[in-house]
């Protein structure tokens, strides 16, 4: 590993939060709350830090494959550590350990919360609190490699580090343009967003973190009641609408720009995807029709419901707790589908499942016809056999962290539907999950050994999986 490049972009990353950082200082200032020290601090260490490390590069050398994973989990770790400080300074978070499961629930774009009154809360740290939702979103280092002139060689190892799905492209010839294009279309769809909630009356400062949390599909609410405290069939679907266009691969809202309108069309990621969404909001509307009085009012609250929980978003306008264990299994199995490669979602992915289950397919076929040859295809397209043996790595990785996790959190004695749903909103990026973590729940009665393990869940599930793991093998760290 090349220790001084490594270094270097993490002081690169360091010295960009504590820019962020500043934002919420000088709200902290105008408000003249109780967290200026505590931003102030934060922000000048991560900045002098971060410049101190950033002049530790090597010229002439460049990235390896080995070096972007590395750089992609330290940076999260490190953004997390120093991103947890203004909670913990400024006293409204006692506990280091509930400070950082916060902020990791913030940049993952998880959404769970040890807070119990997040009302309680200053302006400055709401602001913070949902801005870590929209910076972890579309990723930190797609950020870096968006507004910093690095090579070509040392870009492509972070961007396929930190991108989410079974595998990451070029939309033009230049990694840099490429992230460039990704942030621009990430900028554009939050300020649509922004207007269209001002539009419904909402308050401006609502609306903006409102439209971070959506944006990095988050969830993180800035009222106790979650959306439902503004009672807004408009502001309702809004979001609802938002959380699902999130959902979706940017690659396609490039495509749209370059009027390639047919691909788009064509994308079958994004018929399965659309297709589970509607699915699952007609069935969910039926069962739930008898509680509320109209299948107008049935099917706002199942669709918005369906929404949060495949985009992995995790804002909440209904207890869903209360609902028939037919719906509540229903969206369970959302949580472990998610959203589209390419998007803020998080979740094992749409594709993933796709290539997962077509090569299941194509192996009962094999088994009839061994002498036949057979490709996976999506989209027309086959599916190199490298791709397809990291979904089924992925998936079995992903399945014993699931197991070993639940069974660490049984420890806490509470009941299975706690336990397994903690795991699954963490390790999906959701947020809420059923029983004591259900909409109007929280995470705070767990013990700090069990929120370590789902702060680890939480950026294993935003990460997927290996960067985090490369974290833990010794050869990885060898020169």
């Amino acid at each position: 590993m090349n220790y001084r490049n490594v270094l270097s972009i993490l002081g690169i990353v360091l010295f960009a939060e504590g820019i962020l950082l500043s934002i919420p200082l000088l709200i902290s200032v105008i408000m003249h709350d109780d967290c200026i020290l505590a931003f102030g601090v934060t922000a000048l260490s991560a900045i002098v830090i971060g410049l101190a490390l950033s002049f530790a590069r090597k010229k002439t050398s460049d990235l390896t494959a080995k070096d972007g994973f590395i750089i992609c989990g330290l940076s999260w770790i490190i953004l997390s550590l120093f991103g947890a400080l203004p909670f913990f300074i400024s006293g409204h978070v006692s506990s280091f350990t509930d400070a950082l499961f916060e902020t990791v629930s913030g940049f993952t774009t998880t959404g769970s919360s040890v807070i119990s009154d997040v009302e309680a809360l200053t302006k400055s740290l709401l602001f913070w609190r949902s801005f870590t939702h929209w910076i972890g979103g579309m990723g930190v280092l797609v950020f870096i490699l968006a507004v910093l002139p690095l090579s070509q060689s040392r870009t492509m190892h972070l961007m396929k580090a930190e991108v989410p799905g079974p595998k990451v492209g070029k939309l033009v010839s230049k990694l840099r343009f490429t992230a460039q294009i990704l942030y621009a279309i990430y900028i554009v769809l939050t300020i649509v967003e922004v207007i269209l909630l001002l539009v419904g009356g909402m308050p401006f400062f609502d609306a903006v973190v409102n439209s971070f949390a959506t944006a990095g599909t988050g969830g993180f609410a800035i009222k106790n009641a979650s959306i439902a405290a503004y009672n807004s069939a408009y502001v309702d679907g809004v979001i609802t609408v938002f959380m699902i266009l999130f959902g979706i691969n940017f690659n396609l809202y490039y495509l749209l720009l370059m009027r390639d309108i047919k691909s788009v069309l064509k994308n079958r990621e994004l018929h399965v995807y659309l297709g589970i969404i509607v699915l699952a909001t007609a069935i969910i509307a039926a069962d739930i029709y008898s509680t509320y009085s109209s299948v107008a009012d049935a099917l706002r609250y199942s669709s918005f419901q369906v929404a949060s929980i495949i985009t992995t978003t995790g804002f909440a306008t209904a207890d869903f707790n209360q609902w028939s264990n037919f719906s509540k299994t229903i969206l369970v199995v959302l949580m472990f589908i998610g959203s589209c490669a390419g998007s803020t979602g998080g979740g094992i992915k749409v594709s993933r499942i796709m290539i997962l289950i077509r090569n299941s397919m194509r192996e009962i076929k094999r088994m009839i016809m061994p002498r036949a040859v057979m490709s996976v295809k999506i989209d027309g397209k086959p599916i190199d056999n490298d791709t397809i043996s990291g979904a089924h790595s992925y998936l079995c990785i992903y399945l014993l962290i699931f197991c070993a996790s639940v069974i660490i959190l049984s420890a806490d004695c509470f009941d299975l539907t706690t336990n397994f749903t903690s795991v699954a909103a963490c390790l999906n990026n959701i947020g809420p999950g059923l029983s004591m973590v259900g909409p109007t729940g929280n995470y705070a009665a767990f013990s700090d050994i069990s929120k370590i393990v789902l702060i680890f869940d939480m950026l294993a599930g935003r990460l997927e999986i290996f960067p985090i793991l490369m974290l833990f093998n010794l050869s990885a760290w060898k020169k």
